[in-house]
């Protein structure tokens, strides 16, 4: 285990209450009255209709290829209207993911995660959909993805719930971070601890860029997940 991630876990416990788990900021009342449908325009995680982001990454199980695009699709969930965002995971340039995620701004800037229609893929063929939710569907509720006025460093906050289904956790770690990637070395970056009480062992650090939003991600086994390309298509 590498000193870098040692030392985010001992942040991580240093933020949990006498039972060692952590202590989860309370997310502002959710209120549809509270959005008003404009764009998602925060700095630090932009959908602009048309972006095309590509993210490289050299993994034990081959060389992965992920294609977020920002669509002009939108869905409303509980009086909201969503931005749908088109998220592809090809390895070895077969298709092993496809997602289709939902985010809206509130009027504080604000990004909530609304939810997520993912399918898993084995040979081209389906095989599972687990992961999927919707906020207000079978007792799951919106999270935020990233704040408008980004809290504390150690500040922890759910990203999602659904439970047994998706329990991610956004903790701050930096808000001063650099990133350095193909596309670009970026500053200034938001850096964030996400795990889910669903899979312990899992730990990734993500890196969001002012502009740009999601630059970089590292597992705790060191691989890279890194932007190459930024397109704007009209």
């Amino acid at each position: 285990m590498r000193s870098g991630f040692l030392a985010t876990l001992v942040l991580l416990a240093a933020c949990g209450g006498s039972g060692g788990g952590l202590v989860l900021t309370d997310l502002p009342q959710f209120d549809a009255a509270n959005f008003p449908g404009g764009p998602v325009d925060n700095p630090y995680f932009p959908l602009p209709v048309g972006r095309i982001l590509t993210y490289n990454a050299d993994t034990e199980d081959g060389f992965e290829v992920n294609t977020v695009e920002v669509t002009s699709d939108t869905k409303v969930i509980l009086g909201v209207t969503c931005v749908v965002v088109h998220d592809t995971v090809e390895l070895d340039g077969e298709l092993v993911e496809e997602t289709f995620d939902w985010y809206a701004q509130d009027a504080d800037g604000n990004v909530w995660y609304m939810g997520e229609d993912s399918t898993e893929y084995e040979g081209g063929v389906p095989v599972s959909t687990a992961g999927s939710w919707e906020a207000g569907v079978g007792g799951a509720t919106a999270g935020i993805i990233m704040w408008g006025s980004t809290p504390p460093v150690g500040t922890s906050y759910r990203q999602e719930f659904k439970e047994g289904e998706a329990e991610d956790v956004g903790t701050i770690l930096a808000t001063d971070a650099m990133a350095d990637v193909p596309w670009g070395t970026f500053v200034d970056c938001v850096k964030t601890a996400d795990t889910t009480p669903l899979e312990p062992d899992v730990y990734e650090e993500k890196f969001y860029a002012p502009g740009v939003g999601p630059v970089l991600e590292v597992d705790d086994d060191d691989v890279r997940t890194e932007l190459v390309d930024v397109q704007d298509v009209p």
